[in-house]
């Protein structure tokens, strides 16, 4: 089977081609150069719907395809879903087109690794010469390809060396290079494509052998010896990237989960498409306490699945859970909009559902969740009481959104054996398992010692600080902020109460650590108007004091 497909990628008069661009002046251009080149099977399609059922149908060697198809889904998400069912793999022909030359629509391409990217409009002469260009470096790298396509990396090492000894080949000598340091890191021999990288270097300045090298010492643990190399790739637009998407891989797997977040989150502003990133951004915010942050990433995530493979009800779901999160986590009054949007989101979501039977119990608790967030306790209670079961889901989301349900309603028992069963759900050792499993035991451990949301904290500080009693007012907005860390409003009221308590010659060391702490944090943020004023009167008291 090799052999055959090898030798019709030879012959231009045994290739079938198919063209997926909404603009029929593209499939003239298109079809007047391939056919001029002595191909005779073009297909042309004005969408993705009728480009994938022509896929289901024959077999293409070369896909070309726009990026930006108007229709039904983008280019990115059509690619992805060809991929995933096996109509294009690393032997086809792959080329995108578009008119946007933007580095996000660059990334985003690059992350599919296309064989070419030619912009719009499209010139005959070119085409041709870029498209027989494009087809024998395939021709060469076909027997590598197709060991890659099988995961057989170390069949892939074998053919690259053999390659690599022919000197007719020089030309290809750097794409052949590129996927032996690409084989390597896929068989985790990290110290040998450290080698193989540092070779290179003699020879090749491209951004992929600074990438590579960089990875492979990554592996090994070893950032010290490259962090200047690593600002320097970041510093570069061609490789900034990759680069913040390598050190949040790094940072996951040293579980330093603040330093992933930030690199996760330049990573998403530079390709927002990957539905795969996007989850991993929620992860990390969720393991961060970042609540508005994860807000975000569920709503790119079920707007970046729109139409793709990776399309859900759940999805809208998440959005809907995270925003209760983020209003629990809210102690101002801006959480009412939170919630009306939430609202909103909800009413959508029983529009849109074809058969809303499957998230009866889903929908059940996120109503509870949002009667105890507005303070009707007894409407949540009665629906968790009467409706909701306590037997564990085969989905993690399912029941982890129950888990904060039955804390909320003080059922703690409850809960903790709900996520002790959600523990033993996740299987595997993927960076994903990895940050999961992280999250689940941070959950268990702070649903065991405290037993309110932010927002409820907040209110009982308020209500401490209001009496007199500043200890319990700090302690309750300590938790708050165990829980928010972030949240200036609780920054703020834990200064007030801490300046409260300097007044009355009840503080401590550590209450002085904690005061310039907060003042430092204040320092690196932009305030203006009413918070400005507010933070230049505290501090002056704060001064005075001292």
């Amino acid at each position: 089977m090799q052999d055959v497909e090898k030798n019709t990628l030879a012959q231009l008069d045994q290739l079938n081609v198919l063209v997926i661009d909404d603009n029929l002046l593209v499939h003239s251009v298109l079809k007047a150069s391939l056919f001029a080149l002595g191909i005779k099977e073009v297909r042309c399609v004005q969408n993705a719907y009728y480009g994938l059922r022509l896929c289901d149908e024959m077999h293409f060697h070369i896909v070309i395809c726009a990026f930006n198809i108007q229709s039904d889904k983008d280019g990115f998400h059509l690619l992805e879903e060809l991929k995933f069912k096996g109509h294009v793999t690393k032997t086809t022909v792959l080329i995108f087109l578009s008119t946007e030359t933007n580095e996000a629509l660059v990334n985003s391409i690059i992350e599919l690794q296309p064989d070419d990217f030619w912009t719009k409009p499209l010139a005959i002469k070119k085409v041709r010469t870029r498209f027989i260009a494009i087809l024998k470096v395939k021709q060469v790298l076909f027997n590598i390809n197709n060991a890659i396509d099988k995961k057989a990396y170390a069949k892939a090492l074998y053919f690259a060396d053999r390659h690599l000894q022919n000197e007719k080949l020089a030309h290809y000598h750097p794409n052949i290079n590129r996927i032996k340091g690409e084989s390597y890191l896929s068989l985790l021999e990290f110290e040998t494509a450290e080698a193989f990288y540092r070779r290179l270097f003699k020879t090749y300045k491209y951004s992929w052998v600074y990438l590579g090298y960089a990875k492979a010492l990554l592996k090994q643990g070893r950032l010290g010896e490259i962090s200047d190399m690593v600002n320097s790739l970041i510093d570069k637009p061609d490789t900034r990237f990759g680069a913040h998407d390598m050190m949040a891989q790094y940072f996951i797997e040293q579980e330093e989960y603040p330093q992933a977040y930030e690199e996760i989150k330049k990573a998403m502003a530079l390709a927002p498409r990957n539905i795969e990133r996007n989850r991993k951004s929620w992860d990390l915010a969720r393991l961060t306490h970042d609540y508005k942050g994860q807000y975000v990433a569920t709503r790119n995530i079920a707007q970046q699945a729109k139409n793709s493979i990776h399309d859900s009800p759940a999805l809208l779901l998440n959005v809907i859970r995270a925003g209760i999160d983020l209003a629990c986590a809210t102690p101002d009054d801006s959480a009412n909009e939170i919630l009306r949007q939430t609202d909103r989101y909800i009413t959508q979501f029983e529009y849109d559902c074809q058969d809303l039977s499957l998230f009866k119990e889903q929908l059940l608790v996120v109503k509870a969740r949002l009667h105890n967030v507005r303070n009707e306790q007894a409407k949540a209670i009665k629906l968790v009481e009467n409706h909701m079961s306590l037997i564990p889901s085969t989905v993690v989301e399912d029941n982890l959104d129950r888990v904060k349900v039955l804390h909320e309603l003080g059922m703690r028992e409850e809960a903790i054996k709900l996520l002790e069963a959600i523990n033993n759900q996740i299987a595997g050792n993927s960076l994903n398992s990895q940050v999961v499993r992280h999250y689940i035991a941070q959950e268990s451990q702070q649903r065991e010692e405290i037993h309110f949301t932010a927002k409820e904290l907040n209110r009982m500080a308020v209500e401490h600080f209001q009496k007199h009693r500043l200890l319990p007012a700090l302690k309750a907005i300590q938790q708050a902020l165990q829980l928010s860390p972030d949240n200036v409003k609780l920054l703020f009221s834990q200064l007030k109460i801490l300046i409260k308590i300097k007044q009355e010659d009840q503080g401590t060391a550590e209450h002085q650590v904690s005061v310039e702490g907060i003042l430092a944090v204040f320092s690196t943020l932009n305030f203006e108007g009413k918070r400005l004023a507010t933070l230049n009167e505290l501090t002056l008291k704060w001064q005075k004091l001292n």
